[in-house]
């Protein structure tokens, strides 16, 4: 069964049982209502008409005191201990067979309802004193036919309104369950197209009700936008890993067959080789980390937003640049006051090593590092004295595998890929990346970042 006919049936379902559990409750309650109504006239009645029988059993005949009190629709008479002396029933002229019935003496007050040849009564009985001075009952029986026709005409309306208002149930849940299901459908009619196209599409989102039907509708949007960016970028990546790869792998394999060929025989040859191989090896893994990395999106970096002091960041990281590549590095900071930004502290640390490693590789003189507040912004510049790069070149260099000189990047065993890796990492963590370049003299790299008051 279809979800939308499922709602449609349930609902109307749920609304009738609640429906009919409401009407049997006001049929039942309105029923004791009246039926007690009637039994309460019926013994105030009873009560009257007892005083005035007892006070005029002396001067008027029980016969013709009985036949001047006998209800509409009913029986009165006078009801013995030992049932031989009863009186004869006076009756209305439509209950005749209420004389039929077998009289009961109570010793009590008696007040009920009655049910005789399928119709309803109230009954009465009281005990009064005779003139010889014996005890016996006053019984009056009524017929509350008025009240069970009212309780008819009720159950018939309650009937009729439950069937009534069972057909805007059914019209209204029909509409909700088209209003629920329809981005249901629309997003499986969404995906069966992009199953038989191969091309990601969207929802169209209609409305501004926020509700969890529109969340859904973003969700899967959000989903499909993930979903075409990972295929973007992993086809970026086989493009581009089948032709950063080819000639790297064509150098180790032309080097191979030299040694194959003559390695043995000319050392200086072998060395070479051995050289040439661990070189484009060591690239190859390089740019394949980077690939990799890039072919990821960034809600799968696992980013970790801190507050981190900054300048105790640098300083760390400098000193493992010290350390690793044995490179004089000038660190300045404008004041003391420390300073505090939120960022991953892994993440800034590898975009700090991408532009140290930069600088390393196209300066041989001192690089400086400067950090400082600027306004409401905390900045670091990297700043080296070496080739520089073309005005025309600053805004590419961002592009993967973009190199200014492509022969001296690759003596040099630059990939191409780590300032577009290091615009992917700004992007996560929330930083700016602006680029300053004059050939000849040197170029500058500023990171910027929100200042966090600690």
């Amino acid at each position: 069964m279809k979800l939308r006919n499922k709602i449609n049936l349930y609902t109307a379902f749920l609304f009738a049982i609640l429906l009919l559990i409401i009407n049997i409750t006001v049929y039942y309650s309105f029923s004791k209502l009246i039926l007690d109504s009637e039994l309460n006239t019926a013994h105030n009645e009873m009560q009257n008409i007892s005083e005035n029988i007892g006070k005029s059993l002396v001067t008027i005949s029980e016969g013709i005191l009985l036949r001047s009190y006998v209800p509409i629709n009913g029986m009165i008479q006078i009801v013995t201990k030992d049932n031989n002396d009863n009186s004869a029933p006076f009756t209305s002229p439509g209950a005749h067979d209420l004389s039929k019935r077998k009289s009961v003496f109570y010793s009590n007050e008696v007040s009920k309802t009655i049910e005789y040849q399928d119709r309803l009564y109230s009954f009465e009985s009281m005990p009064i004193i005779l003139q010889d001075g014996s005890i016996a009952n006053l019984q009056i029986t009524k017929s509350m036919e008025t009240a069970t026709n009212n309780l008819s005409t009720l159950r018939l309306v309650l009937i009729m309104v439950t069937l009534l208002a069972l057909i805007p149930v059914l019209i209204s849940s029909r509409i909700l369950s088209n209003l629920i299901t329809k981005p249901v459908t629309s997003m499986i009619r969404t995906m069966t197209d992009i199953r038989q196209s191969g091309a990601f599409k969207r929802l169209k989102l209609e409305g501004n009700s926020k509700d969890e039907l529109f969340q859904m509708g973003q969700t899967f949007n959000h989903m499909i936008d993930l979903l075409e960016i990972n295929f973007d970028k992993q086809k970026q990546f086989v493009s581009n890993a089948s032709h950063e790869l080819k000639t790297p792998l064509t150098i180790i394999e032309s080097y191979a067959s030299l040694l194959k060929r003559r390695g043995l025989k000319e050392p200086k040859l072998f060395s070479e080789s051995i050289e040439a191989i661990h070189s484009e090896a060591i690239r190859m893994k390089e740019m394949t980390e980077q690939l990799l990395m890039l072919a990821r999106h960034h809600e799968q970096w696992n980013i970790e937003l801190n507050q981190l002091n900054i300048k105790q960041l640098i300083t760390q990281t400098i000193k493992g640049f010290k350390n690793a590549y044995n490179r004089d590095i000038r660190f300045v900071v404008e004041n003391d006051t420390p300073l505090f930004i939120e960022t991953d502290e892994k993440k800034l640390k590898q975009l700090l090593f991408i532009f140290l490693d930069n600088a390393r590789k196209y300066s041989d003189e001192t690089i400086s590092v400067e950090l400082g507040n600027d306004h409401d912004e905390v900045y670091i510049k990297i700043i080296d004295h070496g080739i520089g790069i073309p005005e025309i070149d600053v805004p590419k260099v961002f592009d993967r595998f973009y190199r200014v000189d492509k022969a001296r990047s690759r003596k040099q065993g630059g990939s191409g890929l780590g300032l577009s890796l290091a615009k992917e990492i700004a992007d996560a963590i929330g930083v700016r990346i602006h680029l300053d370049s004059v050939l000849g003299a040197g170029t500058t790299v500023t990171i910027l970042s929100k200042n966090f008051e600690k």
